[in-house]
């Protein structure tokens, strides 16, 4: 992201060189993990740290867990307030995963299998979360809040169930607790990364993953009713040679990271340079980030006093500059209110400002979801 040095500017401006060009004002806004299970409750937060778990040190322990009503509600009233030149409101792109573990079934065969559900079925099991699934159709009709996909789900299975096997007391502990997503263990216990779906500890893992993408598509089609022509993979990793099972599942887009670290097991990776547009031997796409909006993390990640608004908008500048379009990241986590309700009041203060702002400097701003983007630059778009 943008901090105010000479070297970060000049890193901004030239990410933003290569690629694809327009001199539209395009603005995409991508959201990562809802739908996933992150800290279940306040009660299981204090229970982790009583248990010696280092919690509270990342805005995610804090923070994060499954979408609840009122989440997506105030979101969407926000995203409501606003209009682009063209009448459309902003519009985010939520980068769902579509399943969670069942833990019970899991236990019961002693961890050398696993079972899942579809997030709907979890959504029964918390207090506030009676009208998510309606609220995400709504916001698809609406088209406020337009889902894609981000993998079954926020987890490495076959990782996650070695660990377990294994007997690492904290993933066991936080297994106890219907949690997966722990960055560190009890007393400096080390902590695989769990929550990287696509990470391949060997190549023996890629059968598994391609069962993962199959059956989890097939899954986001079931609750959504469209096939997800948009995949960003759970906190980055992922094996290109999966890119054909996607290509067969009619997934035309994939999100990069500008510098990809592929996996190749054995703690082995390959560097490969993204840029906006770029083809790959299918002919899928790659699209990129380039602005960034988080401001949950502030005072984890990233400084106390950050000016969010303020650096997204230069950001924004910077990617129009070089005839860009500015797709901002912005994680779940910042909308939650469900453990925190002030997390979710301070970023939402803090999101309708930037949105207002963006508009008052460039009125001629167009709002695209990541797929009309894609169909934009593949010349399949509606929006010429």
């Amino acid at each position: 992201m943008y901090r105010n040095t000479l070297k970060s500017l000049l890193t901004v401006h030239a990410s933003n060189i290569p690629g694809w060009r327009t001199k539209r004002k395009i603005v995409v806004i991508e959201s990562d993990d809802w739908g996933s299970i992150r800290m279940p409750s306040l009660k299981v937060f204090e229970t982790l740290k009583k248990g010696g778990v280092v919690v509270g040190r990342s805005h995610y322990d804090l923070y994060d867990s499954l979408e609840c009503n009122q989440d997506l509600e105030c979101l969407f009233d926000v995203l409501s307030k606003f209009h682009d030149k063209s009448g459309r409101n902003p519009v985010m792109t939520g980068v769902n995963v579509v399943a969670n573990p069942l833990f019970d079934e899991i236990k019961r065969e002693n961890y050398s299998s696993y079972f899942y559900e579809p997030y709907t079925e979890t959504l029964k099991r918390y207090p506030q979360h009676d009208r998510v699934y309606e609220l995400w159709k709504e916001g698809i009709e609406r088209r406020l809040f337009v889902p894609i996909f981000h993998g079954r789900e926020h987890l490495n299975v076959q990782r996650w169930l070695r660990a377990l096997k294994n007997g690492n007391r904290s993933v066991l502990f936080a297994f106890e607790n219907h949690l997966t997503g722990i960055g560190k263990g009890i007393h400096g216990e080390r902590i695989p990364n769990l929550q990287a779906a696509f990470d391949i500890d060997t190549m023996d893992d890629l059968s598994y993953m391609q069962e993962v993408l199959n059956t989890g598509l097939d899954l986001f089609e079931r609750l959504y009713g469209y096939r997800s022509s948009y995949f960003v993979p759970t906190n980055g990793p992922f094996n290109n040679s999966l890119e054909t099972i996607l290509w067969n599942n009619g997934v035309r887009y994939v999100n990069s990271g500008k510098i990809q670290m592929e996996p190749l097991g054995n703690g082995q990776f390959k560097k490969n340079i993204r840029f906006l547009g770029q083809k790959n031997t299918l002919g899928q796409i790659y699209l990129t980030r380039n602005c960034f909006f988080e401001p949950s993390s502030s005072g984890f990640e990233f400084p106390t006093n950050t000016d969010w608004v303020n650096n997204c908008l230069k950001e924004i500048e910077i990617a129009f500059l070089w005839h860009k379009p500015a797709t901002i990241s912005s994680h779940r986590v910042n909308y939650i209110g469900f453990l925190h309700p002030e997390n979710r009041e301070r970023t939402l203060k803090q999101f309708e400002e930037l949105l207002g702002k963006m508009l008052k400097r460039w009125p001629d701003i167009e709002f695209m979801t990541s797929m009309e983007l894609g169909d934009l630059i593949t010349g399949r778009s509606n929006f010429e």
